[in-house]
């Protein structure tokens, strides 16, 4: 769709689009003016593509089943004179984006669960306004009560008087009457009882030269300090990237002894230069020398991975353009980058209001972290950047997608996966989740397993994303952003805690992906088969309708005893009692028993050519 460069207005309102799918990231942006999907089954949250969309005038995505935070896509969108985002679930504040809305003339957000106050709308021309039926606290900005079409109820306001307006009213001038009893129409005189004596002016120039004194001193400490600090950079440059002895040098993390360190990419691979040393000062501010740390915390690790400039990622992404987007989730945005070497890589976008870094070494720690994270079915972090206030990481590219694309959005000329591709892939998986929650220490939650964070290389071997990175926020903080419906385990929806069992609840639920082909969740389907768990688990024993159940783009070329066997597997993974799931190590162990059983099986009846798969048939041990 993102070659329609030419649309001015897309209508597919009122359908059954989506049908329990995200909006499509790529949408033309160049002259779009007018976009209503309203009135259709789309879910996830609002695609990072609007936010491209400069000349958008119209914006109706009402009658939805869009959820989560709302994505901050504003900021860009001047000419907007309508947005409708009403009777939906979304949640979360409203964006600051918001302020840039410099045109909006009718908003609708009833009907959702959106919360805190809605101060961003105060200075909004508006004309209609329906917010009702949300979570919106506080008061109700008075710019908006002259609104003549205001809906407001439905939500819990404040009582009692409202404070001022934020973030402070400005003082009057200096030589302007605080109140019309200072200003007669005559000009001041030394009489009257209005006017300012002689003590009165002495006083206020005294004033004025302590304050002016007290300002010069702060000016003068803060040039020096200002000074001190870009000599510090100068002699210290954190952030660069460590000789190749060094990183041979570095211990692997308990118990990854062994895992082949020297394999790895190294920054020396690399053929890009690192950001000048001019500019490693240059994303803080004034205000931020004043009020953050800038020196490097002596206990934040060295880092094994590359050190990109944005310059270099920017050419590499032709500016991030929207052709070069391959996928957005929870944490941000992923693009492909091909760099003038050849090499193709991936570079995560992280997004500000997922994970928030407070200081340069917050995102040292991470990345520092994440760099720590080595075994072959873990998708490798290559690399960093950390310029201008941006935050970036870079991976290793694999063409074969995502292991969600490949179940639920192949078309009829795709290769189907064959049944022993899909065991490889769960094994692979399984393997990776041992690594992160036993081999680790200390162990490490995923929180964000699911079909689409599992990528794929050309041998269909299986790379787990995002390992380390949901380590960083809090779990309440994660679970109001999370947007995968059905993966979660039931325990994490009503505590709000991650912990290793509900990460292998979620491993079960892409084992019933592989299994059945379905997604985790359908609004399109029957209600009684909506929810892929409640819907499969009372049948997994039953073999006529485990046969059933099976994803017909197998079309039955698959062994019933390991079909059997597999459901075994997943069904211990998604018990609801957490205490009754089994460690990765045992269901690695399970799954490694029945690849071997499957190739015993193979070998025995090799000349049988009805019994094979596809070409994609191999051992996986």
């Amino acid at each position: 769709m993102n070659t329609m460069g030419s649309l001015i207005e897309i209508d597919m309102s009122q359908n059954s689009l989506g049908g329990g799918q995200q909006i499509q990231y790529n949408l033309p942006t160049t002259k779009l003016e007018r976009l209503n999907l309203a009135g259709n089954q789309f879910t996830g949250n609002l695609p990072y593509s609007i936010f491209s969309m400069s000349n958008l005038k119209y914006l109706n995505l009402n009658h939805n089943q869009l959820q989560g935070n709302m994505t901050d896509v504003f900021s860009n969108l001047y000419s907007l004179t309508t947005l409708d985002l009403s009777f939906n679930s979304l949640t979360g504040d409203l964006p600051q984006g918001f302020i840039s809305l410099s045109s909006l003339k009718k908003l609708y957000l009833q009907n959702n669960q959106f919360t805190g106050y809605i101060n961003v709308l105060a200075n909004l021309p508006l004309d209609d306004l329906n917010i009702a039926n949300n979570r919106f606290t506080g008061w109700i900005p008075s710019q908006l009560k002259k609104i003549n079409s205001l809906q407001t109820d439905g939500n819990s306001w404040s009582t009692g008087p409202a404070p001022p307006p934020p973030p402070y009213t400005a003082p009057p001038p200096p030589n302007r009457p605080n109140s019309p009893g200072q200003n007669n129409g005559g000009s001041s005189g030394s009489g009257g009882s209005s006017g300012i004596g002689g003590g009165g002016v002495a006083g206020i120039i005294i004033s004025l030269l302590v304050v002016g004194a007290v300002v010069a001193f702060f000016v003068i400490r803060r040039r020096k300090r200002k000074a001190a600090m870009e000599e510090h950079f100068e002699q210290h440059q954190p952030f660069t990237s460590f000789p190749s002895n060094e990183v041979k040098d570095m211990k692997p993390i308990e118990g990854s002894t062994t895992i082949d360190v020297e394999s790895l990419p190294s920054p020396a691979s690399i053929s890009l230069k690192p950001p000048p040393k001019i500019e490693r000062h240059k994303s803080f501010d004034d205000d931020d020398l004043s009020n953050k740390p800038v020196l490097k915390k002596n206990n934040v690790p060295p880092i094994k991975a590359a050190v990109y400039s944005v310059a270099d990622l920017q050419m590499a992404t032709d500016s991030f353009s929207m052709d070069n987007l391959v996928g957005e989730g929870t944490f941000g945005r992923v693009y492909r980058a091909q760099f003038t070497d050849g090499k193709i890589l991936a570079v995560k976008k992280l997004d500000s209001t997922v994970m928030p870094f407070h200081s340069s070494d917050d995102f040292a720690e991470l990345v520092s972290d994440i760099s720590k994270l080595h075994h072959p079915n873990l998708n490798e972090l290559v690399g960093y950047c950390m310029e201008h206030g941006q935050h970036l990481l870079v991976y290793d590219f694999h063409r074969n997608g995502s292991l969600h694309d490949l179940l639920h959005l192949s078309d009829e000329y795709s290769k189907p996966l064959s049944w022993n591709s899909r065991v490889k892939i769960a094994l692979g998986s399984a393997r990776a989740l041992e690594y992160l929650h036993e081999i680790c220490s200390p162990s490490i939650i995923h929180k964000n397993f699911k079909s689409s964070n599992i990528l794929l290389d050309s041998e269909f071997n299986p790379h787990l994303s995002d390992a380390g990175l949901a380590s960083f926020i809090s779990d309440s903080e994660f679970q109001a952003a999370q947007q995968s419906a059905g993966c979660t385990a039931p325990e994490v929806d009503m505590t709000g805690q991650y912990t290793l069992k509900s990460d292998v609840y979620s491993f079960g639920v892409v084992m019933l992906e592989l299994l059945t082909g379905r997604r985790p969740f359908d609004s399109t389907r029957p209600r009684s088969e909506q929810s892929l768990v409640r819907w499969a688990t009372p049948q997994l024993h039953d073999i006529d309708a485990l046969d059933r159940m099976v994803d017909p783009a197998l079309k039955g070329l698959y062994p019933a005893k390991s079909l059997s066997r597999f459901a075994d597997v997943l069904a211990l993974c998604v018990q609801p009692e957490p205490e009754f799931r089994p460690p990765m190590s045992e269901v690695v162990q399970a799954l490694v028993r029945l690849v071997q059983r499957a190739n015993m099986t193979k070998r025995m009846l090799d000349g049988d050519s009805s019994r094979r798969a596809d070409d994609q048939d191999q051992d996986f041990i």
